[in-house]
């Protein structure tokens, strides 16, 4: 009776002792049948010693008997292990050969045994195994995948760095009948039972590109990181953002060309949405280049081929696709004069959830700004703008009293001076008197 075994270093096929060892070889064969060992991996390879396989769980302490995994389906108490089946005559004594692991009692157990944990000798002449672990079949094809799983790179505790695993069992023979309640599943598993963060077995770590592929793919990556620096500073809505395809962009202007005659030149091709010739935000003066936008892809490629290198008050034009995405934040630059178009939640002449598209959602940020106001964190002890009105409102009254109070009390220096200019005034007027009397007597 044999098992054949696809792993990825190649097939091994294990012809199974059912005569001397019943038991254990239904319980192998029963959960190759369940799939139960489908995508396990080799968790432990000692070099010229074993390869230890059978755990879904990869981790050595997991793994049960056939009969405990039917009655776990079925929500009932079993023994997870059953006792081992050991036989004088069968030895490590060859490369190749495949005992059950016998596993230390457990879980309030009285003793251990074998559950689902098996492994096959790497070397000859394993005399230390006899007794401990239980045989109950040898491989009969598949040497030279032994010899390939003996040279695998390990860790300090003998997981392969590179994952080895069973891809696919498949019974060649089997002898007993299904036990009560044993249920074959209808779909072979795909994902493997183990979260394993290991170099995948379909992976070649030391694989090579060609040198102009290896340069395309570094600029990728250049080009994603620096998208994704640019979506964290706000610079971009979102990294992954393309520039639209409906957008052309115009260069070279006479600084005399208008945005109204740019928009009457190119409005021949298709409706245009938007026509802007970029200006100085200071002086109001014209950066001779233009965006325009079209209704349609189709109109904006035919005003690329038409008008490339045309005549424009003078000058030679120069016209590409636009690589700006700036337009998706509302506008061009800070003072448009089409006007912005509707943010998310408003109504604007593009509509849409964003800058004119539906599936385009603005960008998020820490601070959250109001069309028609300042920004406001939202936290808790933030005071919305209503109530700081009336307090405004309030406090003008009291400042008129004050300022009364001020005006009347005065510094002592002052009141000296005062005091001063007083006297003599009064000493002038007194002195005029008797001149006063001295002409009207004369």
């Amino acid at each position: 009776m044999s098992v054949l075994l696809e792993t990825s270093f190649g097939d091994i096929v294990i012809d199974l002792e059912v005569e001397a060892c019943p038991k254990t070889c239904e319980n192998f064969l029963k959960l190759c049948k369940v799939y139960y060992y489908t995508l396990n991996a080799f968790f432990n390879v000692s070099k010229d010693f074993l390869a230890q396989v059978g755990d879904p769980t990869a981790t050595g302490t997991g793994g049960e008997s056939i009969w405990s995994f039917i009655a776990s389906q079925q929500g009932k108490q079993e023994q997870r292990y059953f006792s081992p089946e050991f036989v004088p005559r069968l030895k490590h004594k060859e490369r190749g050969t495949v005992s059950m692991a016998v596993a230390p009692a457990v879980d309030g157990q009285s003793k251990g045994g074998c559950g689902s944990q098996f492994f096959i000798t790497l070397a000859d002449d394993i005399d230390y195994l006899d007794g401990k672990h239980a045989v109950f079949g040898h491989v009969v094809e598949g040497l030279d995948t032994l010899d390939k799983l003996n040279d695998v790179f390990t860790d300090q505790e003998g997981r392969p760095l590179k994952d080895v695993r069973i891809r696919h069992v498949v019974v060649l023979d089997d002898p007993f009948a299904d036990p009560a309640g044993l249920v074959v599943p209808e779909t072979v598993p795909t994902r493997p039972p183990d979260n394993s963060t290991r170099i995948a077995e379909d992976e070649d770590p030391l694989a090579t590109l060609p040198e102009e592929e290896a340069e395309a793919e570094r600029r990728k990556q250049a080009a994603r990181a620096s998208a994704l620096t640019l979506e964290m500073v706000g610079d971009l809505p979102f990294a992954n953002v393309r520039p639209p395809e409906n957008v052309l962009f115009v260069c070279k202007l006479n600084p005399a060309t208008r945005d109204e005659d740019m928009e009457l030149i190119f409005s021949r091709f298709g409706t245009i949405m938007s026509c802007q010739v970029i200006r100085d935000k200071k002086t109001g003066d014209s950066l001779q280049y233009a965006f325009i936008e079209f209704d349609k892809r189709e109109d904006a490629e035919q005003a690329y081929f038409k008008m490339q290198n045309v005549l424009i008050d003078d000058r030679r034009i120069w016209v590409d696709f636009s690589q700006s995405v700036a337009r998706l934040n509302t506008s061009w630059s800070n003072e448009p004069t089409m006007g912005s178009r509707g943010v998310r939640g408003g109504k604007g002449r593009g509509g849409g959830g964003f800058g004119g598209l539906d599936n385009l959602e603005e960008t998020r940020r820490y601070r959250e700004s109001t069309a028609g106001g300042r920004g406001s964190y939202g936290l808790v002890f933030d005071v919305p703008d209503d109530r700081h009105q009336p307090r405004h409102s309030r406090s003008k009254s009291p400042r008129r009293p004050q300022e009364e109070r001020r005006r009347r009390s005065k510094s002592p220096r002052q009141r000296d001076r005062r005091g001063r200019g007083d006297d003599r005034h009064r000493s002038r007027s007194r002195d005029a008197r008797p001149r006063d009397q001295y002409d009207r007597r004369r």
